[in-house]
């Protein structure tokens, strides 16, 4: 069964997770850990419960989500994963602090370790993500699907009663229309949904509730 820890990080409310299981490995999801006593919570969560960190993934390639990957990588040496079709915007996580903060970013980013597309599966202890593309909120934005968990981590694509803002760079609200008509045809209705931001919720309650989801 996953242990799922949620940390509400920088001055967007962003949600970070750490997920392990009972063979004590665990992955990080969207380290927007931006003050030091957000990358101390993270770090300490992970040595304390005696964790062994196998992965870093990033839902989408947004500053917000991704803060604290310079922390991980010194802390765990740890490199980031994220869609390949978020290269562009991965690669441009300083500019982004700059214009969108107004913050200059003290430390360099890591190098991405590894490109994610749809055929790529997350494995972890005796656990496995599958990667489901949900582009609109960015192109690259994804689901990461635990179906023997029977629950998704949906980044900025889905939240409670709403959905990812689209009048970013690289955004398309037609995209994230189709990617949402894609996730109620895919997915079961019973999947418990892990937004990044705001709490966690069920696909069928979006289904049902949602307006952007009618």
């Amino acid at each position: 069964m996953l242990n799922i820890k949620r940390f509400v990080c920088n001055f967007f409310q962003e949600n970070c997770y750490v997920v392990s299981d009972e063979t004590k490995e665990c992955v990080v999801i969207d380290c927007g850990a931006f003050y030091a006593e957000e990358k101390s919570a993270v770090a300490d969560y992970i040595r304390n419960n005696s964790l062994t960190l196998r992965h870093l993934l990033a839902t989408h390639a947004h500053i917000d989500h991704n803060f604290g990957n310079p922390a991980i990588f010194k802390e765990f040496g740890i490199k980031p994963m994220v869609s390949a079709k978020d290269e562009v915007l991965m690669n441009s996580l300083a500019r982004q602090s700059e214009v969108l903060c107004n913050i200059k970013l003290k430390e360099e980013m890591p190098p991405v370790g590894a490109y994610l597309d749809e055929n790529s599966i997350i494995s972890f202890g005796s656990h496995q993500f599958s990667v489901i593309p949900t582009p609109g909120h960015t192109p690259g934005s994804v689901f990461l699907y635990c179906k023997e968990e029977s629950i998704a981590f949906s980044g900025d694509t889905l939240f409670n009663m709403s959905i990812g803002r689209t009048d970013f760079e690289f955004g398309s609200f037609a995209d994230i229309q189709q990617s949402l008509e894609m996730i109620k045809r895919t997915l079961p209705i019973d999947t418990v949904i892990y937004p990044g931001h705001g709490g966690q919720t069920t696909l069928g309650e979006e289904v049902r509730y949602n307006p952007f989801m009618q």
